[in-house]
């Protein structure tokens, strides 16, 4: 059988950066991996982000996003299906951060799916420096992933203060609470360390981890609910005025909340650079290649009010 892991992750905790590190060291054990970028966004910024890793021993694989649930569920369904006979020793599945996690476990369930796969390691990760003021909704999609995780991984650990890492932790319980989940977490299912931190004995422990399926109540969490990703394509700024313009977008707050903005811009001498930006910290890097895109996730968003930052 198939081992499958599912890794989610908040909006910007960072998930798909541990994700590059945690298939180098599968790929380091010898295993043929296949990673799903599971998105029910139109566009899939994560996948080319992860381009890098695709060789020999890893395949990148994704869901055509834009659609409602019902039709992602039978696309994931569908997806995994032609996976399971491509001879991998593992897949990882990375969802978008607002995502239901019982869909994974339920999708597994049907034939022939259940003779197919073994569920190997569900994943959490979660920013150590976590935003303080979340919403209802929000604190639900937190504890609705950290609930079923066999391991929460707070990256960023090295850049917060045990104040800020204990008011998280505290968090994550406060919003296990609040959806009647009985788990309790503590320092045997948490790792304090970034991605980049993790030893290949983390690494090991990570991949071992397994699940637990702990009862609480279900909320339906939409855009309906507020959350929503706004997809602007053909921005084209350079490096230092696509970082003033987000900076001036994170700081108003007739944009809405925003959570986090990714994307790709290319310089006038046609090198692209990735933008990864979130309120704690902004991240331009050069990429080999990508697509003039950006993409704002938050709760709320003005599009018009957004959209006027990017005609500069």
């Amino acid at each position: 059988m198939v081992t499958i892991d599912l890794i989610t992750g908040f909006l910007g905790s960072g998930k798909t950066t541990f994700i590059k590190k945690y298939a180098e060291y599968l790929m380091n054990q010898g295993l043929n991996i296949g990673i799903l970028e599971n998105d029910y966004g139109a566009v899939n910024v994560d996948m080319m982000l992860l381009q890098e890793l695709e060789g020999e021993k890893c395949e990148l694989e994704m869901i055509a996003g834009g659609c409602d649930k019902e039709t992602h569920r039978r696309r994931f369904r569908t997806k995994l299906i032609a996976m399971g006979m491509c001879g991998y020793d593992r897949i990882l599945v990375e969802p978008s951060g607002i995502y239901d996690v019982d869909e994974f476990f339920d999708v597994l369930r049907d034939e022939p799916l259940d003779k197919w796969y073994q569920i190997g390691s569900v994943i959490t990760v979660v920013n150590a420096k976590l935003e303080k003021n979340l919403s209802e909704e929000a604190r639900y999609l937190l504890a609705s992933e950290a609930a079923h995780a066999g391991k929460i991984i707070l990256s960023r650990s090295e850049e917060a203060t045990k104040e800020e890492i204990n008011t998280t932790i505290a968090t994550l319980n406060q919003s296990l609470k609040e959806i009647q989940c009985n788990r309790i977490l503590g320092d045997e299912m948490l790792m304090r360390r970034d991605g980049s931190e993790l030893s290949e004995d983390d690494f090991s422990e990570i991949a071992e981890a397994g699940y637990v399926q702990e009862s609480y109540e279900k909320r339906d969490v939409s855009q309906e609910s507020g959350f929503e990703s706004l997809y602007f394509m053909d921005v084209k700024l350079d490096a230092e005025t696509l970082k003033t313009q987000v900076k001036k977008i994170l700081e108003d707050a007739s944009c809405g909340k925003v959570f986090r903005i990714k994307g790709f811009s290319q310089n006038q001498d046609g090198s692209w650079i990735e933008l990864n930006a979130t309120q704690d910290e902004l991240c331009i890097s050069p990429i080999p290649q990508g697509q003039e895109i950006q993409i704002v996730i938050g709760e709320h968003l003005n599009e018009e009010k957004i959209r006027s930052y990017w005609e500069v």
